[in-house]
């Protein structure tokens, strides 16, 4: 009995790292086994050679990491609701601000992601690396590229050529002129936000057709810096 207490705890503690809906609910159907074990085992213990002290105080401890673990769980989330409560109220202020932020990191949602790209000169070849957020290449472009400002568009399909899952993608772009030169090109973005995401996990503004999230911001206005 005493051993399927301790397994039973193990998997509760284990089960508790994660503060979804449905890992509480399964700490708490353990904390409520582990209980029924506990006072079974109390009422059914030989009075002539009752449990070693030492292991009860144990199990005891045990119960109440697992109390502790089902309250520290409902603790987070709270915390982490009225983070996001905080974020969405906070990103609603850009709205009709003039920002200007890095353009290098796209929202990519429906299998649409794009970015502006403003080029100092003519760039012959021009090799763009997709990453995903944990900064693992995606899938490569080539294109030229034309002075000035042009959008690049990208339909969300990697390397093997299957569609990427939604989420933030950033580039990286290598491009030289005819004559093998170094060609700088400019990923950010300046306008009015005309209005936000609060869909995913971080805030997205929409500033014209470009879409970034908000901690890409740089500055809001001509000389106030985030």
């Amino acid at each position: 009995m005493a051993s399927g207490i301790s397994s039973l705890t193990s998997a509760a503690t284990s089960s508790g790292s994660s503060t979804s809906s449905t890992d509480s609910q399964q700490i708490a159907g353990n904390f409520t086994q582990f209980l029924t074990l506990l006072t079974t085992q109390l009422k059914n213990q030989n009075p002539l050679d009752p449990m070693d002290t030492n292991q009860f105080t144990q199990q005891l401890v045990q119960f109440a990491g697992v109390e502790q673990q089902l309250k520290s769980n409902d603790r987070l989330d709270s915390i982490l609701t009225n983070a996001k409560a905080s974020s969405a109220a906070a990103a609603t202020g850009f709205v009709g601000q003039t920002v200007t932020a890095d353009g290098k990191t796209a929202t990519l949602k429906s299998g649409s992601a794009s970015w502006n790209l403003t080029a100092s000169r003519a760039a012959a070849k021009a090799t763009i690396t997709i990453l995903d957020s944990k900064s693992n290449v995606v899938g490569t472009l080539s294109k030229a590229l034309t002075a000035g400002s042009q959008t690049l568009s990208w339909d969300g399909r990697n390397a093997a050529g299957l569609t990427s899952s939604d989420g933030q993608y950033s580039i990286k772009i290598d491009a030289y002129d005819a004559t093998g030169g170094k060609v700088s090109v400019d990923t950010s973005v300046s306008g009015t936000v005309d209005s936000i995401d609060l869909s995913g996990s971080e805030p997205v503004l929409a500033i014209g057709t470009s879409k970034v999230p908000i901690s890409s911001v740089r500055s809001i206005g001509s000389a106030l810096s985030t």
